[in-house]
């Protein structure tokens, strides 16, 4: 795997791919997949930037297949109705990328189903939406799911006490149990997967430190984060880097099922993807099967 780059994805001709998100890190993944052969939806809740970036894939890779499709992850009945014009669409789904992320809102905001912003969108949402993916994804051809974390999750935990961040919210240790949570329905997922013979495999991953709009889309330039990223630009790879990990996740015969991957220098934070250890706390199987079934609930869906 040493400096593994996307000149090393395997032909992916006769694929099919889902990316969720329109900028950073989703165009980047986007843009390698379908440079490699794979037919790929970009997924977001912005036509415009969803048809920009359709536009920059295919400046990249003029004979490559790719669209955009409506999808906010800020809303359950979203997630249903994307999943429900996929099944119109095509047969089956060999990669799922669940990516879209926003991060650290300075002030506590709800998803219109109710849910803390980023608990609902970073990871419920997706959580729901590979559920409604999942007839698809068993009929894709060796179906992958890749899940992205981040280094933020070494520092969180799972509140089921308050998961909405109802009685106290503080934005990063938020966004963190959201990553957290991100991580462990990846991790559970590939045991489900194993237990039921559903025969796709789960992946997680995360960009380490990277360049993209996600801190000024949330945090905002004044916050501390925000501040590094506008002065310490240096301190931060470049998102193609960032997107490494999960391009190897989602396409490199050696991804082990299972598996976290994420930039192999600087504690994880910079270069090249490598495997890593999960954070002690995403290893904790009896938490992720309470998590498991808290989500199922609160987002209306079984994976039957």
């Amino acid at each position: 795997m040493n400096r593994w780059t996307a000149a090393h994805i395997p032909p992916q001709h006769g694929r099919s791919a889902v990316v969720t998100g329109t900028g950073g890190l989703a165009l980047e993944i986007a843009r390698a997949l379908a440079g490699a052969g794979a037919a790929v939806v970009i997924a977001g809740r912005n036509p415009e930037k969803g048809a920009q970036a359709v536009a920059a894939v295919e400046a990249a890779a003029p004979d490559a297949t790719v669209r955009f499709e409506l999808l906010d992850l800020a809303s359950l009945e979203s997630a249903a109705r994307f999943a429900q014009r996929l099944a119109e669409q095509q047969a089956g789904l060999d990669i799922l990328i669940n990516n879209a992320a926003v991060m650290a809102p300075p002030t506590r905001l709800e998803t219109g189903d109710g849910f803390e912003l980023q608990f609902g969108t970073n990871y419920l949402g997706h959580f729901a939406l590979t559920a409604r993916l999942l007839p698809l994804l068993k009929r894709g051809s060796q179906p992958r799911v890749v899940t992205l974390s981040s280094v933020a999750a070494r520092g969180g935990t799972i509140a089921f006490d308050d998961l909405q961040a109802e009685r106290g919210y503080r934005p990063m240790p938020v966004y963190s149990q959201s990553k957290l949570a991100c991580l462990m329905f990846a991790l559970e997922l590939s045991r489900q997967s194993r237990w039921h013979g559903w025969g796709i495999a789960s992946v997680a991953a995360h960009p380490g430190i990277t360049r993209t709009d996600l801190i000024m889309n949330g945090a905002g330039p004044k916050s501390m984060q925000g501040r590094l990223r506008r002065f310490l630009p240096f301190l931060f790879q470049p998102a193609w880097q960032g997107a490494l990990p999960t391009l190897f996740a989602a396409t490199d015969p050696s991804a082990q099922e299972g598996g976290y991957y994420g930039p192999h220098a600087l504690g994880g934070t910079r270069g090249y993807p490598a495997l890593e250890k999960p954070p002690a706390p995403a290893l904790d199987g009896a938490v992720a099967a309470r998590l498991w079934e808290e989500s199922c609930r609160l987002a209306g869906v079984r994976f039957a």
